[in-house]
């Protein structure tokens, strides 16, 4: 009886749990967004089983279906199929990113072996992938729309590149790898944070911060408060970090803060990256020529614009015969400035900032110092905003009634010009010790159409880490930190103004090449007089930035614009030598990367240091052999505005065929014939290299 009595209690307290679960219920929301206030870390792992259970059901069901396959009872079915996994997934990561703790990182660990698992387990399920092959194999006979054919066949891919043809002794190698993968990437990125948050560096003489700005004074005075500590508290986060390497008089401080930053996660670290990286490349290239390729990079790119290696090699290239001369000069003209100014040694890494950015206030009269109070974080919404409607006829209303995450996270109704719901934004500005570095958009709900064509708005967020406001002083953005905000709101509009009938061919789901377009090419309007005429305004007399000072900003725009793009041409190297690999990798990852940057660096090499080990991008963030792909939309995007340059930027015609080509068809169809669509040609470097003063 008391065992009976036990059972029904936890029986009970499962269904008590199960009910007050926000996964296991719609939400009373409005626009059925996530009811946030309700969440609690004990109900992921819950909801995760759950959803993977209902998930395989459904799977089991299409699979087993006594029907002949077709478009509908496969295809579709399985597209709109596992609809609580994707939720609780979708909230899980993007919290994970956003505002983790300890728990949700023990989650990530338990969990992200499972769902590789699951997924695998489907991708080799024999019966499905026959049901999908039969439909793909009469495709030519099925008068499928675009779309409908996209979808085909990314399904058939998708399966194609995940094991599916391969026999059955080597699908097991296959789910091991990725099991393996999975693992390994999480714990790349869990490292990654735990180093960035584990440095701090209390200094109590207010000299050694000589040249910092007044706000950062400030605001590193009250993370000390905040650690009960007096003094000036500094820390690797940008908003720190960035600041130091600009401004900082002090080039023992410099140095101290460069060698900390460029030194995380290496062996003498309890969170050594190094062993991960040599693991994480070893089990793609095995997962790679498991299916037929000779390096991960044969096989990533094969959904890609780029398509090939040699096609990347040769942008990469190309890109660096083109600017490396001009890096070449203004690397010079900042030595020679720093040695007219009493600096008598080689210019290092830790120094190159802090004289670029004299050289540059010298040279226009122009820093951010000048510049942050035109540029207040709340007219800088209004402006980003008012950008979008303008182009696009977008209206941005803050919603009270929306739940969020975070206190500090705004939640907006977006409408169009006839008032029509068209998404949720969300966005989250401030750096905080849950908040991973660097910025980014996701989404908590994705845009599609249902079976009986009713379209589901998505719920897209931006995430950043900006200088946060002072005792005394509003939040007042460097201008890169603006550029930032543009480039992420692009990939919101992408998001946003998405316009699809599946959710995995909607919005931002594109090849990796081509996701970077709509939000490199926002930031072009950072340069235009017209725009920073709309709403920079000084924080405390309202004074509109003066014509001049913009000017300056647009004479500056090229500064060191070739030494910045070796710079970035140095992480593509980088990524590519790791992703092309032919054998095992066993070597000093170090030696390895110091090798394949060493075209394309400048500044002396500084031994022990690396940039790989942090390199979250390519070894937990989904850019694996692709982090050329910003250079590669650096060129459409010059490209595409080149043309609202030639009609004017806010050109009604030329916004409405971007919006419609571009940011509304999603992954629809293959990108360049989208662009195409728009552009009318394909795109060339030559906007490009003119925008920056190359050509």
């Amino acid at each position: 009886m008391k065992k009976l009595n036990f059972l029904i209690m936890l029986t009970l307290a499962s269904t008590m749990m199960t009910a007050q679960n926000p996964f296991f219920k719609q939400a009373k929301t409005p626009h059925e967004t996530f009811p946030f206030n309700e969440l609690k870390d004990e109900y992921y792992m819950p909801a995760f089983e759950e959803g993977i259970k209902q998930h395989q059901a459904e799977i089991n069901k299409i699979a087993n279906n006594k029907q002949l396959p077709t478009f509908e009872n496969t295809i579709v079915a399985m597209e709109r199929s596992g609809a609580l996994l994707n939720k609780v997934a979708t909230v899980f990561f993007a919290l994970n990113g956003a505002e983790t703790n300890d728990e949700m990182q023990d989650i990530a660990q338990k969990v992200s072996p499972l769902l590789t698992e699951h997924s695998t387990a489907i991708n080799l399920n024999e019966k499905l992938f026959a049901r999908v092959k039969a439909v793909y194999d009469q495709r030519e006979k099925l008068n499928l729309s675009v779309e409908d054919a996209k979808l085909l066949e990314d399904t058939y891919e998708g399966f194609a590149s995940n094991g599916a043809n391969l026999p059955a002794d080597k699908k097991e190698i296959f789910k091991q790898i990725s099991k393996d993968l999975s693992l390994a990437s999480v714990q790349f990125g869990q490292n990654v944070l735990k180093e960035t948050n584990g440095y701090s560096l209390l200094i109590t003489d207010k000299n050694v911060l000589a040249g910092m700005p007044n706000d950062f004074m400030e605001m590193t005075a009250s993370k000390a408060k905040e650690a009960g500590k007096d003094g000036w508290l500094l820390n690797l986060r940008s908003t720190c970090y960035g600041p130091i390497m600009t401004y900082a008089d002090n080039r023992d401080l410099r140095r101290e803060l460069w060698m900390a930053y460029n030194t995380q996660c290496l062996p003498n670290s309890q969170y050594d990256n190094t062993q991960l990286i040599q693991r994480i490349i070893n089990l793609q290239l095995q997962k790679a020529n498991l299916l037929g390729y000779e390096t991960y990079a044969d096989y990533a790119l094969r959904h890609r614009m780029a398509e090939q290696p040699s096609n990347v090699y040769k942008l990469l290239n190309d890109l660096m015969e083109a600017y490396k001369p001009a890096a070449q000069k203004e690397l010079k003209d900042v030595q020679d400035y720093a040695s007219a100014h009493g600096a008598y040694f080689t210019i290092q890494p830790w120094d190159f900032g802090y004289y670029s950015e004299k050289l540059k206030t010298e040279r226009f009269d122009v820093n951010d110092e000048i510049l942050k109070p035109y540029f207040e974080l709340e007219n800088v919404k209004k402006g980003v905003f008012g950008l979008a409607t303008k182009l696009y006829g977008l209206h941005f209303t803050k919603n009270e009634k929306i739940q969020v995450y975070h206190p500090e996270v705004e939640a907006f109704d977006v409408t169009d010009d006839k008032g029509k719901f068209i998404a949720v934004l969300y966005t989250d500005f401030h750096p905080r010790e849950g908040k991973r570095s660097g910025a980014w958009m996701t989404e908590y709900k994705s845009q599609y159409k249902d079976a009986k064509g009713k379209d589901s708005r998505p719920h897209i967020t931006i995430v950043m880490n900006f200088t946060r406001p002072t005792e005394t002083k509003p939040a007042l953005l460097e201008f890169d930190e603006v550029n930032t905000f543009l480039h992420e709101f692009g990939h919101a509009l992408h998001g946003m103004l998405a316009d699809g009938t599946y959710a995995s061919l909607s919005g931002t789901n594109v090849y990796r090449d081509f996701v970077e377009l709509p939000s490199q090419f926002m930031e072009n309007f950072l340069t235009e007089k017209e725009f920073l005429d709309g709403f920079a305004v000084h924080y405390q007399t309202g004074e509109k930035i003066p014509a001049e000072l913009i000017q300056k900003i647009i004479d500056a725009s090229n500064f060191n614009v070739a030494y910045a793009c070796l710079r970035q041409l140095a992480f593509g190297y980088e990524d590519m030598a790791f992703y092309t690999i032919t054998e095992p990798f066993s070597g000093d990852v170090i030696a390895f990367e110091k090798a394949a940057t060493a075209p394309v660096s400048l500044l002396p090499s500084i031994p022990e240091t690396a940039r790989s080990t942090t390199f979250s991008h390519i070894f937990s963030g989904g850019y694996a052999a692709g982090y050329y792909s910003y250079k590669w939309a650096e060129v459409l995007d010059a490209d595409a505005f080149s043309v609202f340059k030639a009609n004017g930027i806010y050109d009604a015609k030329t916004a409405k065929s971007f919006k419609e080509n571009i940011l509304m068809r999603g992954g629809s169809e293959h990108p360049m014939v989208l662009y195409k669509r728009f552009r009318g040609q394909e795109p060339t470097i030559d906007a490009l290299l003119k925008r920056t003063g190359i050509k």
